[in-house]
């Protein structure tokens, strides 16, 4: 599987260079979040604003009327949990194209609690006007600006920096609410989003193996959420359908599922996977399978939905972990 380091940082200053009236401001994280080398490219349009994010929200939104288009840049939890009363009232309420870029989603980031977005999508999904990108892969973040941009509203990215995986062929970028299909099949319905998309990956090879057929689709527009490729994907798995995330179990991709389900009056079963409360500080991937949003969590899922135990083991599901998903 190959991997590529600080895509975002590189994508970010050809993307500039497109478009001068973007600016990139920062709250004291041009290190963390990718931004520094485009400080040094155009130092004229990157304003450092300190460890404030509330008055940079509110800059973000006086620049906009006067005819820039800030993407501002921190962590993920700092982008919603703090600056909440800001971002709706100067941003969301006048319909502004701020962009957002909120880095170490979820439990991505080993700094515990006061740094975990673990409800971030479930909050912003109840703003009005507000689009949510969940970025799964290198070629996502390559095509995430473009889409953030064509929007001209308020958009939210849950971005992932340093080293990513390129799961998705660099020749197919993200689509605007529209879920990429990896795997096709009537038995059981597989959406993921974000890091949880690669063990979804490695999970779908062993149930295929031991004859389930599965479908599995990455969904990486989160609102809105009206793809009516899931919606049929969703009529057609015989035994219902797992969503898998990088976020609480409440408020995500699971609702917005469980809420499609409902509005269509389908009685496709549904089980959510996601984190289910607040967690401490740890490696990634120490904490996917700790609070149960790994490969393994998925397929014991999947087997308690189809009522089957397909005899999966871990060490089958290690055998599958380094399988380079571009070349099956």
């Amino acid at each position: 599987m190959k991997i590529e380091v600080n895509t975002h940082e590189r994508c970010m200053i050809d993307f500039a260079a497109k478009h001068p009236e973007v600016l990139v401001m920062s709250a004291d994280l041009g290190s963390s979040c990718e931004v520094k080398k485009f400080r040094a490219t155009y130092p004229d349009r990157y304003l450092t604003m300190g460890i404030a994010e509330q008055n940079m929200c509110s800059w973000a939104a006086g620049m906009c009327r006067e005819g820039f288009r800030p993407f501002i840049h921190t962590f993920s939890v700092f982008l919603y949990r703090r600056i909440l009363d800001q971002l709706e009232m100067s941003v969301a309420y006048p319909n502004l194209p701020v962009v957002f870029v909120g880095f170490v989603p979820g439990i991505t980031t080993p700094g515990g609690v006061s740094h975990q977005s673990i409800n971030d999508v479930g909050v912003l999904r109840t703003v009005p006007n507000m689009t949510i990108f969940d970025i799964g892969d290198a070629t996502e973040i390559e095509g995430v600006l473009n889409l953030a941009y064509e929007v001209n509203g308020p958009v939210y990215i849950r971005m992932l920096r340093k080293e990513v995986p390129r799961l998705f062929p660099a020749d197919e970028p993200m689509q605007f609410n529209r879920a990429r299909v990896l795997s096709e099949g009537d038995d059981i319905l597989i959406l993921s989003s974000s890091i949880c998309t690669e063990e979804a990956i490695r999970a779908t090879g062993a149930l295929k193996a031991k004859g389930l057929s599965v479908q599995h689709m990455h969904v990486s527009t989160l609102k809105p959420f009206t793809d009516p490729a899931i919606l049929d994907a969703l009529k057609k798995c015989r035994y219902g359908c797992v969503t898998i995330e990088n976020h609480y179990q409440i408020g995500g991709l699971g609702t917005a599922v469980a809420d499609m389900i409902a509005e269509n009056g389908l009685g496709t079963k549904l089980v959510k996977i996601g984190v289910p409360g607040y967690t401490h500080g740890a490696s990634k991937m120490y904490l996917m399978k700790k609070y149960g949003i790994d490969a393994m969590s998925l397929v014991n899922a999947v087997e308690s939905l189809a009522g089957k135990d397909l005899g999966i083991t871990e060490d089958f599901l290690e055998e599958e972990r380094f399988v380079d998903f571009l070349e099956v």
